[in-house]
């Protein structure tokens, strides 16, 4: 595959920021580059310059590229293990503080924070009667299948595989042959709206933000505001879970305390 030169390429990103709105020096140029050529492949064209000939004759093709760049890759329960260290905060949170706000986002379609939701119902020790989580995204249209909560098992994607940390997941889901529903009992727990992380208002009062898995598409210079707004919405002694392969930036290091340091959970200091 041919692509082009680095000019090329810069003048595509510079087309979808101009003209398809989308904040293209957010993201760090390889992970711009693979969600790109994905689609370049699909579409057979092999160089830069061509594809952004078919994207300004296709409103089609500007509309997958979109959700193509729009980072949505999740799962209930990613990284189980981490879930085990996330319990013990929770179980913390709920019988310590009156009410528990928790923040989830990017939330995707929805997965993260209803396993938030699933787990605080399962578990006999965390207290769910003032537990108020908060699901938000950058795109209105990922938050329409979130507000749905409905997942379909395919090629890719095992659904039940992905409930197994639960001893009986029909219990807030409902499975119809591949496709699984969240019950009502789970989405009481979870509410969602649309938020830019980099650009938007801190929310305030929280108790705990997660905010995992992406910072590793996001350029080291945006990092520090998506960190500021985090920081800034927590209540002192708030918590916050990144990703398993992320770091905290060097400017926050003393912002926040480790608290289970090999699942990255750590403490407002």
């Amino acid at each position: 595959m041919s692509k082009g030169s680095d000019r090329e390429f810069d003048e595509l990103l510079t087309f979808i920021e101009q003209q398809m709105d989308f904040e293209s020096g957010f993201y760090n140029d390889a992970y711009l580059d693979r969600r790109i050529t994905a689609r370049m492949r699909r579409t057979d064209i092999d160089t830069y310059r061509n594809y952004q000939s078919k994207l300004r004759a296709e409103e089609s093709e500007r509309e997958e590229l979109l959700d193509s760049l729009s980072i949505n890759v999740t799962s209930f329960f990613r990284n189980p293990d981490a879930w085990e260290s996330f319990r013990s905060v929770l179980r913390d949170l709920t019988d310590t503080h009156r009410s528990v706000r928790i923040w989830s986002a990017p939330c995707a379609d929805g997965r993260e924070p209803y396993s938030i939701a699933m787990l605080a119902l399962d578990d006999p020790e965390v207290n769910t009667r003032n537990l108020d989580i908060l699901g938000t995204d950058i795109n209105p249209d990922i938050l329409v299948d979130a507000r749905e909560g409905r997942y379909e098992t395919s090629q890719t994607t095992d659904i039940a595989e992905e409930l197994s940390p639960l001893d009986d997941y029909e219990s807030y889901i409902e499975q119809d042959g591949n496709v699984f529903t969240v019950r009502d009992r789970v989405k009481d727990l979870v509410s969602f709206e649309q938020h830019d992380l980099i650009r938007g208002e801190p929310k305030r009062g929280l108790d705990m933000v997660l905010c995992r898995n992406l910072l590793i598409y996001i350029d080291s210079d945006f990092k520090v505001p998506i960190f500021d707004t985090i920081a800034n919405s927590l209540d002192d002694d708030g918590y916050l879970m990144i990703g398993m392969t992320e770091t905290l930036p060097a400017e926050f290091r003393d912002v926040f305390d480790a608290v289970h340091k090999q699942h990255r959970i750590y403490r407002k200091a």
